[in-house]
């Protein structure tokens, strides 16, 4: 049950992973990098800004290459990059590496931006045989299943936990069979959850970051759940509750009541 709940094969890429990834998001330093390796963890979104991630990566993942998936991206066009092979050449280099297992679009907050030039440019990347997979990273749940089963897209990063639970009625029961790969992010809304509501009883329960983690992947459609911490205290006490396992009934019904709060819904179950 353990394994089934922390391992899964990602998708249609196929690759066995942990189903915690590591973010360089908050840049986690050199020490956390080389602690996710030790405890298994495989699946690394890095940026050309972390150069602790990259330089531990490329002094550690060349020699088994092939069980490890190395994710990365390129903003939408209204952050400036305007050549999607452009960024994927210079992660590339960046990292030292042949290909790229996963490469994002990533930060597309509507369908416009998703222009007939971008769907041109992922399908040039994914025939250059430089990346295994293209994926997009949107809050439109829709249109992410859409494109998923039109074949434009091999994987997807989505926003998803206890106050974002959208997914779980307008991604995760459409998903197609060709099983693209599900990647989740901000399982705390960006530590949102890890804090009292407007409102809320002096001294109530909160959640803690661990049953943040736990509650994403207590949904089995979800493949790995990004973590970001910002040093290897965090890395370590997240890890430490993640491997309780899935969330107890009781303990799910919190998250689902408490998300309610924080997002603003009157009934957890809306």
């Amino acid at each position: 049950m353990m394994q089934d709940f922390l391992r899964v094969p990602l998708g249609k890429i196929g690759t066995p992973v942990c189903r915690i990834g590591l973010s360089a998001t908050y840049r986690p330093g050199r020490r956390t990098v080389f602690k996710a390796l030790d405890e298994g963890l495989n699946y690394f979104l890095y940026f050309g800004f972390d150069s602790h991630m990259t330089s531990v990566l490329r002094e550690t993942v060349p020699a088994r290459r092939d069980q490890y998936v190395l994710a990365t991206g390129a903003y939408n066009y209204i952050w400036g990059h305007q050549n999607l092979r452009r960024t994927l050449e210079r992660r590339l280099r960046q990292m030292r590496t042949d290909y790229i297992d996963v490469f994002h679009f990533l930060g597309v907050t509507r369908r416009a931006h998703f222009t007939p030039q971008v769907r041109e440019e992922l399908q040039a990347v994914r025939e250059s045989g430089l990346v295994r997979a293209v994926s997009m990273s949107t809050h439109d749940r829709k249109f992410a299943v859409d494109l998923a089963r039109e074949g434009v897209l091999d994987a997807m990063m989505i926003r998803y936990n206890a106050a974002h639970i959208g997914a779980e009625t307008e991604i995760f029961p459409h998903l197609p069979e060709s099983n693209p790969a599900v990647v989740s992010f901000t399982a705390t809304r960006w530590t949102g959850l890890l804090r009292p509501p407007r409102g809320y009883p002096k001294g109530g329960r909160l959640p803690t970051a661990g049953m943040c983690y736990r509650f994403v992947l207590s949904n089995p459609a979800v493949h790995v759940c990004l973590m970001a911490p910002g040093n290897l205290k965090q890395f370590e006490q997240n890890l430490a509750e993640i491997r309780q396992g899935p969330l107890h009934e009781e303990d799910m019904h919190f998250m689902r009541s408490f998300g309610s709060r924080v997002y603003g819904r009157k009934q957890y179950f809306m």
